[in-house]
């Protein structure tokens, strides 16, 4: 019994479709970057950041990472995304998320071999629903996380509405991938959110579009409407 409650408490990662993805989750729209681990995950070498927590566990997401380096730098030229690993933050435009090496991961962030807990899905019917659900809680809203399942595209925020609580997947089912990183909306007008290539056009809120390499692992997919 002590044992599965420690497996339980193992972390879960989840690997984004690529390193300029990872670079978006911790660096776009943020306050200030957030920290990326470097270590070591099945005999690889990884960046990871932990987004959230589901019953306890850890959510970890990761990308492969091969160069040397101390820090991801990310920005926009010609309003496209850029990113690479540095060695300075000499250039002012940009932004730097610090990569802290870790030698040897202990025991308690190994990922687990996984459990029952899922995120309830929700499904919302429109994209407008989901910004002002995304937006309603942080001044920073949440990512949203993008994933193909059964010829469909889910894009949508893990959340929960209080701590005791479950936690949900509050999703809008797209049929295509929208292949485009921000999701552009405003209050001031009636006008529908739209997915766009930057978040630099003034008088709008954006969100950032983290696309996952494969379907979320740990979404209740049983209780997805048909």
């Amino acid at each position: 019994m002590v044992q599965k409650l420690i497996v339980d408490k193992l972390p879960r990662y989840i690997e984004v479709s690529s390193t300029l993805e990872f670079s978006r989750l911790v660096c776009a729209l943020e306050r200030a970057p957030r920290v990326s681990f470097l270590h070591e995950h099945n005999g690889k070498k990884v960046l990871s950041v932990q987004m959230d927590i589901l019953k306890e566990k850890p959510i970890v997401y990761y990308t492969p990472f091969e160069n040397d380096g101390h820090y991801i730098c990310y920005g926009l030229k010609g309003g496209k995304e850029e990113s690479e690993i540095v060695n300075s933050t000499s250039d002012a435009s940009k932004l730097y998320s610090p990569i802290v090496r870790i030698k040897s991961l202990p025991d308690a962030l190994k990922p687990g071999n996984g459990t029952a807990d899922r995120y309830l899905p929700i499904e919302l019917e429109d994209l407008s629903s989901l910004a002002k659900l995304t937006w309603g809680f942080e001044e920073i809203p949440f990512p949203l996380f993008l994933f193909p399942r059964a010829n469909k595209w889910l894009v949508g925020v893990f959340m929960n509405f209080n701590e005791e609580g479950a936690s949900y997947f509050c999703h809008v089912v797209l049929n295509s991938d929208p292949e485009k990183p921000f999701l552009k909306f405003t209050t001031n007008t009636g006008s529908e959110p739209l997915f766009v290539d930057n978040p630099s056009e003034h008088g709008y809120s954006y969100i950032k579009i983290i696309k996952l390499k494969e379907t979320h692992p740990l979404v209740d997919y049983g209780h997805l409407q048909n």
